[in-house]
């Protein structure tokens, strides 16, 4: 039977901290129970930024529902990874339940559940919240109040560099190369601010019609409200973390584990899935894997939320530098699918300007569409790019032909990862049975 929470089972969850380090008593279930049921297939999927546990756990069950169908004879095993994600509430997540902050209208004010959120995530900074809070419900006119915003949130976030695993720094940097903080926090706040404000004004309104905002809120400043760009300031600082936080759980915790998998049940046939910077995790896992181990038989990234050039040996802008993860799909004994939708505007829009405003101040000014075919590029939007031998299709072609046995594959998903709205468009818009199917399809699960 499956637990009443769970579409499948068996059904194991693993838990991580922010270290990467495992529940020991999750993982030694895990271990122990796909022995016991006689699990052939395992399909681990890992959530990405701005999740808690019980939304992680409900796009487990609706997206794992569809599979025992789709492969009615294979001995299937399903793992949800949970992992401490920074979950900003007002952002609804569709076909699941809009918080009360998202449904008004005046985006910059935190709620309780974000701000808790924020506890949990950067502890011993509750002082700094409350400031952070205040700032953006009050929305001071003055330009230095903007600045202050800026200093807090930098504190919010700082931690002290640890050399290439530093918090901030880009996916495309080559490896041992240190990375730095985000340009965004090295000079005037107000500019990224108002940036910032301009790219959501882009996404709700790309046809340049500004939505009605309360009177008084933007009195004194020209519209976009640049407070606007403050709240997307704090969920892009709060982003740079996450995404670390990604690479590390994947790389110390989930790729050990697997590791571990290997050495005891070495006939289990592993399948990664992951969704935003779930992606960025599962992929990390492969760094983590140890030397020998090839029971990963596939990779299916959902809408990744990293460098489409993360698995590049060159770099385009830079053939002197190779992606964070270059080669790493050749630990794969199978493909990795790169699923990518241009209804994503958190990756088509949101990302390529955080990108550009965390490592090129040089590139102010450049226009968001021009952005995205070059060096700030999100895997969820385009896809695997300078990869040689990368393959591509559409949804329903691939899932007419038989994929690859190794190497990276492009497929447009659009024709079902299309819906949502501002500011991430149709990000988290990935359960769908046609995307379950190609999970079973990658991993030659039958």
């Amino acid at each position: 039977m499956a637990d009443p929470a769970m579409s499948v089972s068996p059904y194991w969850e693993l838990t991580f901290d922010a270290d990467g380090d495992p529940d020991g008593g999750r993982r030694d279930r895990l271990l122990s129970g796909v022995a016991e049921r006689g699990v052939r297939d395992l399909i681990v999927f890992a959530h990405g930024w701005n999740n808690d546990r019980s939304g992680a756990t409900r796009l487990y069950s609706r997206f794992f529902a569809p599979i025992p169908e789709l492969a009615p004879q294979a001995k299937l095993g399903f793992v949800g990874v949970v992992w401490p994600s920074m979950r900003f509430s007002d952002e609804p997540i569709p076909d699941f339940p809009r918080s009360v902050a998202a449904e008004t209208t005046r985006r910059p004010a935190l709620d309780k559940d974000t701000r808790h959120a924020l506890l949990e995530t950067f502890p011993g900074r509750a002082t700094v919240i409350d400031q952070i809070a205040r700032m953006l419900d009050q929305q001071p006119r003055e330009e230095s109040e903007l600045e202050e915003f800026g200093r807090l949130v930098r504190m919010l976030v700082e931690v002290v560099p640890a050399g290439p695993q530093a918090l901030f720094g880009a996916d495309t940097l080559a490896e041992g190369v240190p990375q730095s903080e985000p340009d965004m926090f090295s000079g005037p706040v107000v500019g990224v601010c108002e940036d910032f404000a301009r790219g959501l004004a882009e996404v709700e309104a790309p046809d340049g019609v500004p939505e009605g905002v309360p009177d008084g809120v933007t009195e004194g400043f020209s519209i976009p409200n640049p407070w606007d760009g403050a709240h997307e300031l704090l969920r892009q600082a709060t982003y740079y973390a996450m995404k670390r936080r990604a690479g590390t759980v994947g790389e110390r915790g989930l790729g050990r584990v697997i590791g571990q998998l290997a050495a005891e049940r070495p006939q289990v046939r592993v399948h990664l899935v992951g969704h935003s910077f779930g992606g960025r995790l599962v992929s990390f896992a492969l760094r983590g894997l140890p030397d020998g181990v090839h029971t990963v038989k596939s990779v299916t990234l959902l809408q990744g939320a990293f460098s489409h050039y993360a698995f590049a040996a060159r770099l385009p802008h830079d053939p002197r530098a190779g992606g964070v993860l270059q080669g790493q799909q050749n630990r794969i004994d199978g493909p990795l699918v790169c699923c990518f939708s241009r209804f994503d505007q958190a990756l088509s829009t949101m990302y390529p300007l955080a990108s550009r405003m965390a490592g090129d101040a040089a590139s102010a000014g450049v226009d968001l569409g021009r952005m995205l075919g070059a060096k700030w590029g999100a895997m969820g939007h385009d896809g695997v790019q300078a990869v040689p031998g990368t393959r591509a299709w559409k949804l329903a072609d691939a899932l007419r032909t038989t994929l690859p046995t190794s190497g990276c594959v492009n497929v447009d998903a659009a024709s079902v990862v299309k819906d949502g709205g501002a500011p991430a468009g149709a990000h988290s818009d990935i359960v769908h049975r046609e995307l379950a199917q190609l999970v079973v399809a990658a991993g030659r699960i039958r």
